[in-house]
């Protein structure tokens, strides 16, 4: 569903496209995702900007936060992307933490290991979880647009493959027998929680 922070938001035009994330594996899945339209993707670690803190309590509000402040370091429109990984029998955590969950430096093995500790610890056989991805867009003249959406899938351990990134190695989107880890790229991209938000974006941006 899209948010819309104005009646008419404007299209996007296919050229650049600052992509407001310091996450290198968020840029390349944007890149498969938007290049192919006529856009060239970049990044927000190209252009040496600086990363501001989620205060946030949602996947919107953070993706927001993180396209106005781009727009405003760079004068461009700026997309951002916030996700992340709720499990249901932890109350939807890690949510808007995952990444905060892997430390400092980011150690996604030990967010995984952190995910299983407190799966097992809670007792719960539901090992259901989803992928939850928010892309916000900011233009300089104030409009803004939220678009999000969601890949539901069940979680495994030990972790299985080396493509993707983040908790990809434990998550087996329904209806799929392997991990987005062992799961080719573009294979991923056309059925992750990102894809679900890009396709709404460009419905209501590109059309």
């Amino acid at each position: 569903m899209a948010v819309n922070h104005a009646e008419s938001p404007p299209r996007l035009e296919p050229g650049p496209l600052l992509a407001a994330t310091h996450n290198q594996g968020k840029v390349e899945e944007l890149k498969a995702l938007f290049e192919p339209h006529g856009f060239r993707v970049v990044s927000a670690i190209e252009l040496g900007l600086d990363e501001p803190e989620e205060t946030e309590a949602t996947f919107a509000g953070n993706a927001l936060l993180k396209a106005r402040a781009a727009m405003r370091a760079s004068g461009l429109p700026a997309l951002s992307d916030d996700s992340g990984l709720a499990v249901t029998a932890l109350g939807g955590e890690p949510g808007i933490y995952s990444a905060r969950w892997a430390g400092e430096p980011r150690d996604f093995y030990r967010a995984m290991e952190r995910v299983e500790d407190a799966l097992q610890a809670s007792g719960s056989a539901d090992r259901s979880a989803k992928f939850v991805c928010a892309l916000a867009v900011a233009w300089p003249d104030g409009l803004e647009a939220v678009f999000e959406g969601e890949v539901h899938g069940t979680l495994v351990w030990p972790p299985r493959g080396s493509q993707g990134f983040g908790y990809d190695p434990v998550f087996v989107a329904d209806g799929e027998t392997i991990t987005f880890g062992e799961m080719a790229p573009d294979r991923k991209h056309a059925m992750s929680h990102r894809a679900a938000a890009v396709k709404k974006l460009r419905a209501a941006l590109l059309a």
